[in-house]
């Protein structure tokens, strides 16, 4: 987010751009650890091979896409705000409709968490535009679907692999519809592919592993860290100053998923 908020007064190029590199560096990411992973249990070869699912790969572009085009007018805290209360909005909505019971603790929990995120991300919103916001509200319901899609994934490597691999035509598609003209230099490959290999998709990755084994509002609530934590991560690596409302937001925040945790390891244990 922080790249895109510096960019967001420029040309939407630049983040057209960022967001192919991105998924171009996790495709490739995905085949390598589809290999190793193969490698690793040969046994298990079969069970092993890429899956292609069209559907997640079209929510996943067009959740990377509308993410991108939002935050070129969108401040950091507006579009967090608007994100991370969409997944949870819809995430919410599926769990329910899929009979999960929300009991008072978890409930206290998730609105606690909600609490914290306001408190961190309020201060820096603005008022956003139409167009934008109608964009990042797109981005976290096709987010918000593909975390829910992904429930019903067999193996985390193989799909996510898949998924990104679906997602090259498509980026190769976007640009031509944008009449975007590409100019892409060596620092931009660089730090593309460092992002989408090392970050993204080690993260999609490791999402997609842990969604099977939690319900659809634990699992949107635990994606209400990522914000604190990325401020957290600001503080120790960039040398931001840490606040009261940053460490107020911040326990509120890991609390409020606590609470949800525990309660769901508390009605399991029962």
């Amino acid at each position: 987010m922080t790249t895109i908020q510096t960019m967001r007064n420029k040309n939407a190029q630049p983040i057209q751009r960022l967001a192919l590199l991105l998924l171009f560096a996790c495709t490739l990411t995905g085949c390598v650890l589809t290999r190793v992973s193969d490698s690793a249990h040969a046994k298990e070869v079969d069970s092993l091979k890429i899956e292609f699912r069209w559907l997640n790969a079209l929510l996943l572009c067009i959740y990377v896409f509308s993410f991108s085009v939002a935050y070129v007018s969108l401040n950091t805290g507006t579009g967090a705000l608007l994100l991370f209360g969409t997944v949870q909005l819809v995430m919410t909505v599926w769990g329910l409709v899929q009979k999960e019971k929300l009991v008072i603790l978890k409930i206290t929990g998730i609105l606690g968490a909600l609490v914290g995120i306001a408190i961190l991300l309020l201060p820096g919103a603005e008022r956003p535009s139409l167009y934008a916001s109608v964009m990042m509200i797109i981005s976290g319901v096709a987010w918000g679907m593909y975390s829910i899609a992904g429930k019903k994934i067999t193996h985390a490597v193989a799909s996510t692999s898949g998924n990104f691999i679906l997602t090259v035509p498509v980026a190769l598609i976007i640009p031509l519809i944008f009449h975007t003209h590409l100019h892409i230099d060596i620092n931009g490959i660089m730090l593309g592919v460092l992002s989408g290999a090392l970050t993204s998709g080690g993260a999609y990755l490791l999402w997609y592993s842990l969604l099977p084994l939690l319900k659809a509002t634990t699992a949107s609530t635990i994606q209400l860290s990522v914000p604190c934590l990325a401020t957290l991560g600001g503080i120790v690596l960039l040398g931001e100053t840490l606040t009261a409302r940053i460490l107020l937001a911040s326990v509120i925040i890991l609390a409020g998923i606590g609470l949800v945790i525990f309660s769901d390891m508390r009605k399991g244990s029962k």
